[in-house]
């Protein structure tokens, strides 16, 4: 495959429990040029899907420990909008409709073409490189791509995957009161108690300010200012 120049190959993520499939599939998208990351279950897939910077995810429905599609719908709760396709042996019209409605980008039925894949993956790449997500927090912008925010004087700074998701959610409406439970179910669905959200306020604020997110009393927070 042919990238811009000067620029570094596409990065892309596999989780797929089948180590023979994977293995092949790896071999084919290395060879179109990809750097390829690998997961031969769904936590694991969830964990580089979370800490890792990718083009493009291709995910098997059905994984161990965590389902492709419970994972799909964990990473977007987390607002990790880097495309996905989904990979299956299950070709019905409602597990198509299924897949596209957890968060799926396209859809590949088992057994598949070789070159199908790789260009599917190519369409998807694009549509990476060419769409950049922007939120506004007052005058300064949340990045996708790179989870970083911009200050109203120019400056940016990085924040992590858990950081990222919270500033996400609350940016995304920014005139919605969000309760710890609410924040909590949307962003840290594994944590056992809603403290964790006062937690990450607490990383937010220390980092960019404590107006980028209100405490609004007895009912919880919501989006403020740089």
């Amino acid at each position: 495959m042919t990238h811009g120049q000067g620029r570094e190959p596409g990065r892309l993520l596999l989780v797929e429990d089948d180590r023979e499939m994977s293995d092949m599939l790896s071999e084919v998208l290395r060879d179109d040029g990809y750097r390829v990351d690998t997961a031969t279950d769904g936590q694991r897939g969830l964990h580089l899907g979370l800490t890792r910077q990718y083009d493009v995810l291709v995910l098997d429905r059905r994984l161990p420990v965590l389902d492709g599609l419970d994972l799909l719908a964990r990473l977007r709760s987390r607002a990790v909008r880097t495309p996905v396709l989904l990979l299956t042996a299950m070709g019905t019209v409602n597990d198509r409709v299924d897949g596209l409605d957890a968060g799926a980008d396209d859809y590949l039925v088992k057994p598949f073409e070789l070159d199908e894949l790789s260009a599917r993956v190519r369409a998807l790449c694009r549509r990476s490189l060419d769409v950049t997500d922007v939120l506004r927090i007052g005058a300064g912008r949340l990045y996708v791509g790179p989870r970083e925010v911009e200050l109203p004087d120019g400056q940016r700074i990085a924040l992590a995957a858990r950081e990222f998701a919270l500033l996400w959610a609350l940016a995304s409406r920014p005139g919605t009161v969000y309760s710890r439970t609410e924040l909590r179910r949307m962003v840290f669905q594994e944590a056992p108690a809603s403290s964790i959200v006062d937690t990450y306020v607490y990383y937010l604020r220390r980092k960019l300010g404590r107006q980028v997110v209100r405490t609004v009393r007895g009912l919880g927070y919501k989006l403020g200012a740089l």
